[in-house]
C-alpha cells in the first residue's frame, strides 16, 4: 500500500471513530443535569410553591413546580435551559410572580427528579402533556410560554401546536445542529445530531405575539441568531436587545426586568397607520442651484 493510500486510511478511520463518539456521546456534551433524590424538599424564600409529578405514557415521571402569585393574572410555563435542574432554575420565578403570574417549571426527563430516557420526541410529548394539564384548568389566553436558551425550542414547538397567550423566547437558537456545526464544522451533523431543535421551523407555525429577548455580548448563541429569527414572522415578532447582556446573565440587567415587565403586562392592540408616513417615499426633488 502507498504511503499516501494509508494516510487517507487512518484519516478516514479516525473520522469514523470521532462520529461514533459524536453521536453516543452527544447528550453528555449536550445535557448537564443535576440529580435529586426523590425526598429533596424544594425551599425557596418568600415563595409559595406546589411540588407535583406527571407519569407519562411509556413510564417516565415528570417533576415539577407551581410558583403561586396572589390572585394571579396568568401563568407563565417556563422551560428552561440544558443544565442542572428546577432546583436552581426556580429563582427566575419571582421574576414573574411579582408581576402577578403563576410559574410552571419542570425538569425535562433525566434531569433533577424526573425519569425516562430522554429523546427529543419524548420531550416534546411530555411538554405537551404538562401544557394541556394547563389548558385543564387555565384558559390559553392566560398561557405564556417562555423558553430560555434549549428551552426555546421546546417552547416554540408548543406554541406553533397550541394557541398561548404569547411566545417569549430568551436567548434562543436557530437550531441546535447550527449551534453544534459552529463548534464541529467538519463532522456530518444532520446525520448524527439527536437533538436538532429546527427552532426556525417550528417558528413559521406559531400564531400568537412572539418575543424575543437576546444579549449583544452573547457568546454561545450569537444576537445575530435572534435577528435572523425574528425576520421569520416579523408582523407578529419583537426584538428586544440587551445591550452588553451574555447568554446567562440577562437577570443581572435592569433593562431585561424593565422589557419583560412590558411585555407580560402589555395587551394586544391593533395600531392605525393612517395618516402615518408609511406609504410616503421619496418625494424630495433635486434643484439646481445657480451661484
Amino acid at each position: 500500500m502507498l504511503d499516501w493510500q494509508y494516510i487517507v486510511l487512518i484519516v478516514f478511520a479516525v473520522y469514523i471513530m470521532l462520529s461514533a463518539a459524536l453521536y453516543f456521546l452527544q447528550d453528555y456534551f449536550l445535557f448537564k443535569p443535576e440529580k435529586l433524590p426523590k425526598e429533596f424538599q424544594f425551599y425557596y424564600e418568600n415563595q409559595e410553591t406546589e411540588e407535583y409529578n406527571i407519569e407519562t405514557r411509556d413510564g417516565a415521571t415528570i417533576n415539577g413546580l407551581r410558583f403561586k402569585a396572589q390572585n394571579p393574572k396568568g401563568v407563565v410555563f417556563y422551560l428552561k435551559g440544558n443544565s442542572k435542574s428546577i432546583k436552581g432554575w426556580g429563582k427566575f420565578a419571582v421574576d414573574f410572580t411579582c408581576h402577578g403570574y403563576d410559574v410552571i417549571m419542570v425538569d425535562y426527563r433525566g434531569f433533577g427528579k424526573s425519569t425516562g430516557r430522554r429523546t427529543q420526541k419524548a420531550v416534546k410529548r411530555d411538554m405537551q402533556v404538562i401544557y394541556n394539564k394547563l389548558k385543564e384548568k387555565v384558559s390559553e389566553k392566560y398561557i405564556i410560554l417562555y423558553g430560555r436558551s434549549l428551552g426555546s425550542g421546546f417552547a416554540t414547538k408548543l406554541a406553533s401546536m397550541n394557541n398561548p397567550r404569547m411566545l417569549i423566547l430568551d436567548a434562543p437558537y436557530y437550531s441546535l445542529s447550527k449551534v453544534a456545526k459552529k463548534f464541529i464544522p467538519f463532522m456530518p451533523l444532520s446525520l448524527l445530531i439527536k437533538f436538532p431543535m429546527p427552532t426556525h421551523k417550528w417558528l413559521r407555525y406559531v400564531q400568537c405575539p412572539i418575543h424575543i429577548i437576546h444579549g449583544t455580548d452573547d457568546r454561545l448563541i450569537p444576537y445575530k441568531t435572534s435577528v435572523k429569527l425574528s425576520k421569520i414572522k416579523p408582523e407578529q415578532t419583537t426584538l428586544h436587545t440587551v445591550i452588553g447582556g451574555g447568554h446567562k446573565d440577562l437577570n443581572t440587567f435592569e433593562s431585561y426586568h424593565k422589557m419583560l415587565g412590558d411585555i407580560i403586562n402589555s395587551k394586544p392592540r391593533k395600531v392605525s397607520l393612517k395618516g402615518t408616513s408609511i406609504d410616503v417615499g421619496e418625494t424630495a426633488k433635486k434643484v439646481n442651484v445657480k451661484t
